[in-house]
């Protein structure tokens, strides 16, 4: 059977945890970030879990992690 492909937008987009959770960053912090209070900044800043319907989804788009 032949190997499977990374899927490279996802590989760039999401990580694994550990415990198999998947984490990717938020959106909203690319541009035009002087009108966003600084708590809303704070607060894109850390990345979150994707949920867990979707999280499978991703799984299979990186099937080595």
């Amino acid at each position: 059977m032949p190997k499977l492909k990374t899927n490279k937008g996802a590989r760039k987009r999401f990580s694994l945890t550990k415990r198999g959770k998947v984490k990717a960053r938020r959106s909203k912090m690319r541009h035009i970030l002087s009108s966003k209070p600084k708590k809303q900044k704070r607060r894109l800043k850390s990345p979150f879990t994707v949920s867990k319907f979707d999280s499978p989804k991703v799984k299979k788009l990186l099937p080595y992690g």
